[in-house]
């Protein structure tokens, strides 16, 4: 009768220790879960919200820059671009601030320590060096931005994230050829003027 006893104490304790066992690993399982199921929940949430807040940065700098170019440029050429970026960017400004509202994105109100440094550097410019300069400045403005609209087009999780970049990535491109034309132009016209008062001071 003891040795029966036993038997059935050591299987019911082996039977409830397998039990308790059975169950840690399910709540275990089930705590862990939600908490990596939130955390690249977070992690895409913080992804798109770089790149709206980033596109928001860029389309206010292109703007403020624009404005600017129309002011002090000289090239016809040159304020013709311009012109194009304020348009254009002030519209994509107004999608992305939409987008940040919707999404609940805390959107910036004003461009970045580096960029509020470039607007300064090009404000004391004027004539071709202005131009020259808001030349180059935009070339390498528009490659950096398309890098990160592409990056967002295939990497955003949001779909009105995702959208928004498609959508917006050809005009990008459309403005960096612009751009590179703009450069290619100013450059020319440099080194037109360049030869045109060397040949004067030589006479």
């Amino acid at each position: 009768m003891n040795q029966s006893l036993a038997k059935v104490l050591y299987v019911a304790g082996v039977t409830t220790f397998c039990t308790f066992l059975g169950c840690w690993a399910v709540l275990a399982h089930q705590e862990n879960t939600p908490s990596s199921a939130r955390q690249s929940t977070q992690r895409a949430r913080y992804s798109d919200e770089i790149f709206v807040r980033n596109a928001a940065d860029g389309s206010m700098t292109e703007v403020k820059l624009g404005q600017l170019a129309e002011e002090k440029a000289q090239a016809p050429e040159v304020k013709n671009f311009a012109k194009r970026m304020v348009e254009d960017h002030s519209k994509a400004l107004e999608e992305i601030k939409q987008l940040g509202s919707k999404e609940g994105i805390n959107m910036p109100t004003d461009i970045s320590h580096q960029d509020a440094e470039t607007y300064n550097q090009l404000s004391k410019l004027a004539g071709p060096e202005f131009d020259r300069a808001y030349s180059q400045e935009m070339v390498k403005d528009h490659q950096k931005d398309i890098a990160e609209f592409k990056k967002g087009e295939t990497s955003a999780q949001k779909p009105d994230v995702k959208q928004f970049a498609q959508k917006t990535l050809p005009t990008l491109q459309s403005h960096l050829e612009l751009a590179q034309h703009m450069q290619a132009h100013v450059s020319r016209e440099g080194m037109s003027n360049g030869k045109a008062s060397g040949g004067s001071s030589q006479k």
